[in-house]
């Protein structure tokens, strides 16, 4: 996608009016590994409090996981809204959290990242319509 390809309006508004009104929201797809979706679920019945506690102390609220099938395969999809005033060090701060960081070795595995994905097992998803 090229800047070119972006349309904004009053159903879309851009980053700048995202952050005007205090909420930014986020999107992103992956693969569930279907060997571990029955773990993976298991996990998010119980999410680790420290995980939870450090998701909210960077900014993270009305967070969602969905699980679908396409074509055979399996997807998890999830949404949330940031309200903090610096995503990148929000972002970094729970990356660095080693509750985080041992979270994430439970559920990384249960995870397929997607082609042209570039390293991250999420791909980020661009937001067309909003509303509220």
């Amino acid at each position: 996608m090229t800047d070119n390809d972006a349309a904004y309006g009053p159903t879309n508004p851009d980053l700048h009016h995202q952050r005007c009104s205090g909420v930014q929201r986020f999107a992103s797809v992956t693969g569930l590994n279907p060997e571990k979706e029955s773990y993976y679920r298991e996990l998010h019945t119980r999410v680790w409090d420290g995980v939870l506690e450090r998701l909210k102390a960077s900014n993270i609220r009305n967070y969602s996981i969905h699980i679908t099938q396409i074509d055979g395969r399996s997807l998890l999809f999830s949404y949330l809204e940031y309200t903090g005033d610096d995503y990148v060090a929000d972002i970094k701060r729970i990356a660095e959290d080693p509750v985080t960081q041992k979270w994430w070795k439970e559920t990384d595995p249960c995870q397929i990242p997607l082609s042209g994905c570039g390293g991250n097992p999420w791909k980020p998803m661009e937001m067309v319509f909003l509303m509220e």
